[in-house]
Formats: C-alpha cells, sequence, structure tokens
C-alpha cells in the first residue's frame, strides 16, 4: 500500500521502470531466456543419424524401387514381385523423409487393392547394399538408379549418340 513514487520508480512506456528523474533503469527488462520458437524447432531433425536395425519384409509387405514420382505425396514402384505399384507416402514419412527415383523402399501391400501400396520405410544406400548381400533384393537391382541419372543432367549429357555420317537424301 505504498505509493507508487516510493517504489524504485513508475512505469514509463513500455513497462519499463523509471527513476524520478525519469531515467529508464535497464536492469529491469526482461531476459529471454528461451531458446528460438517455432522456426528453431522446424529446423531440428529428429532423424537417427545413428546405425538403426535393418527391417525386413514381413507378410504382407514387399521391397520396391521407385520409378517415378508423381506428386501429392504419391508415387510409382517397381515391386520386386514382379507388379508396378501405386504408392502413397503415409504421413509419418512425408516431409520428413525425402524419397526420390531409384530409391529403395519397403510397401505395405493392402489386401483389397493389389495395384496400391504404403509406404513404410525408406532403406538409405548402405542398408540397401546389406539387403543385397544378404539376399533379399534380387541381383538385378541398382542401388543408385536414380544418382546417375542425374549426374548426366549435371554435365549436359542427354544421353544421346549421334553418328557422324551424312544422312541427307
Amino acid at each position: 500500500s505504498r505509493a507508487p513514487s516510493e517504489l524504485s520508480g513508475d512505469r514509463g512506456p513500455r513497462g519499463l521502470l523509471q527513476s524520478p528523474d525519469g531515467a529508464r533503469d535497464a536492469f529491469s527488462m526482461v531476459k529471454n531466456k528461451g531458446k528460438g520458437g517455432k522456426n528453431r524447432r522446424r529446423g531440428k531433425n529428429d532423424s537417427d543419424t545413428t546405425k538403426r536395425e535393418i527391417l525386413f519384409k514381413e507378410d504382407g509387405q514387399e521391397y520396391a524401387q521407385v520409378t517415378r514420382m508423381l506428386g501429392n505425396g504419391r508415387l510409382e514402384a517397381f515391386c520386386f514381385d514382379g507388379v508396378n505399384r501405386l504408392c502413397h507416402i503415409r504421413g509419418k514419412l512425408r516431409k520428413r523423409v525425402w524419397i526420390g527415383v531409384g530409391d529403395i523402399i519397403l510397401l505395405g501391400l493392402r489386401e483389397f487393392q493389389d495395384q496400391k501400396a504404403d509406404i513404410i520405410l525408406k532403406y538409405d544406400g548402405d542398408e540397401a547394399r546389406s539387403l543385397k548381400a544378404y539376399g533379399e533384393l534380387p541381383d538385378t537391382v541398382q542401388i543408385n538408379a536414380g544418382h546417375e541419372m542425374l549426374e548426366g543432367e549435371e554435365f549436359g549429357d542427354d544421353n544421346f549418340d549421334f553418328e557422324d555420317g551424312d544422312d541427307n537424301n
């Protein structure tokens, strides 16, 4: 029940304490103890950088290789049982795990739709090579198939070979 002027000072504009002579005290500002906001959390990568255990396929699952990206969380993949399937990237992987052409993925097959499947997991290069070594993947699979196609475009090579000859009739 003291008057505000009897305290160390009145509150001025912006809520800072002012001494009776009108000078603001710097010590009265609130310190920011936080570590950032929404953008800092967005920048964090929650993926396991350590080695994770390789998941093998179970009943109702199949290995596949991405052949074409369709957009809207969908892609086309060639399953190693010989069927091309339309695949849906599930919400847990979407915008967290980037999937590209040539990647090896694990699909959950649908019992009611044979031509559609859901992506359960994406294998990185080392995991795919070890799956191939274990005999889970066929020997004809190229693990980094998508990367070789991109390297050719980087150097301006469109994979066309022209013969040196006159075709004038």
